[in-house]
């Protein structure tokens, strides 16, 4: 940002002289009978300048913690310009007491018109230098939040991606076609409800996968049927619990996000019915939820793991929402914390 430009000291420089040129060449001083020598008057500029820059870019950082909370950035750079004119108008009385008072010996009738001219100068440039300050400020946030659009590009075609996968993923297809096949077979009257369970299932990613965000209310309807297609492969080797309060039905959550989890518990664990996986689905209480599970990794899993899915749902996070996705490992649980998002 400008205040904290490198080349700060050199661009002071510049502009103090350049305004010392502008009050030299419209004979300023002569003009309203000021009596001073060339390099005060240059002394008293540069002075100002510095005194008005170098007093912003100490008080940015506090105005940026204290009012860009919440990313009101307009408040942020009002407050800001008001601080500096004070800053600003401060440098200009110090000058003109030490310049005119301190080494000249003038009364301050005498500098009046002095004082006049200073605050006039410092006001302008505390102007000119937010106003770039503002035009910087906002071509670097234009720049992240279209680095930031870029990135829920490529991840949300990431996302696409691994939900095409899953829809033609073999071994789900294949599982659920044994289960359906066996209860054919025996002439159950159960296998019309699964194939009903199993329709919902994909209708869900069909009609979601193109959105950002999804209502948790419909990620819970969604999950059911899942949970009913993993109940029937794995029976007594999978418990799965769902425990969120109604109160949260209308946040938002990324489409398919608690299937990838659950997806990744199963596919890092033992499930059987000598060592059931445990998975519970809660509401942490502070606007997340929370996908736990027992932790029991198999020795010989059947497949390497990519990480593609806890990755992908944590980078759709944070480029949403900016807050992130937690993920805690101890000897006997694995958790993951994702955000319960409100929709402005």
């Amino acid at each position: 940002m400008l205040f904290h430009h490198r080349y700060r000291y050199l661009f002071m420089t510049l502009l103090a002289l350049y305004a010392f040129m502008n009050t030299a060449l419209c004979q300023v001083y002569a003009y309203f009978k000021i009596d001073i020598t060339w390099y005060h008057a240059l002394l008293t500029i540069v002075g100002v300048t510095f005194l008005t820059w170098e007093g912003n870019r100490l008080i940015k950082p506090y105005f940026k913690q204290k009012f860009l909370v919440g990313g009101n950035k307009l408040r942020f750079l009002g407050f800001f310009f008001i601080a500096g004119n004070v800053i600003a108008i401060s440098a200009a009385l110090l000058m003109v007491y030490l310049v005119g008072h301190v080494i000249y010996g003038y009364n301050w009738q005498q500098n009046y018109n002095p004082i006049k001219l200073n605050v006039i100068y410092a006001t302008l440039i505390n102007l000119f230098l937010h106003l770039v300050n503002a035009i910087l400020f906002f071509f670097r946030e234009y720049r992240l939040q279209w680095s930031k659009a870029e990135e829920l590009r490529r991840s949300s075609e990431e996302a696409q991606v691994q939900l095409i996968k899953n829809q033609i993923n073999p071994h789900f297809l294949f599982n659920n076609l044994n289960v359906l096949s066996g209860m054919v077979i025996k002439n159950n009257p159960e296998a019309n409800h699964f194939i009903e369970e199993f329709s919902k299932v994909y209708r869900y990613i069909l009609n979601n996968q193109q959105k950002e965000l999804v209502p948790l209310r419909s990620e819970l309807e969604f999950i059911q049927p899942y949970i009913f297609l993993l109940d029937k492969r794995f029976g007594e080797g999978l418990h799965i619990t769902v425990s969120i309060p109604e109160k949260y039905s209308n946040y938002h959550v990324v489409p398919a996000s608690l299937q990838m989890l659950i997806e990744n518990a199963i596919k890092h664990n033992v499930v059987s019915s000598h060592k059931p996986l445990q998975i519970h689905i809660h509401a942490n209480g502070n606007e997340t939820l929370v996908v736990s599970n027992n932790l029991q990794p198999r020795l010989n899993p059947e497949e390497r793991s990519t990480r593609i899915g806890l990755q992908n749902i944590s980078r759709r996070y944070e480029l949403i929402s900016g807050r992130n996705v937690q993920i805690q490992k101890t000897d006997t649980s694995f958790d993951v914390t994702i955000p319960l998002l409100q929709l402005n």
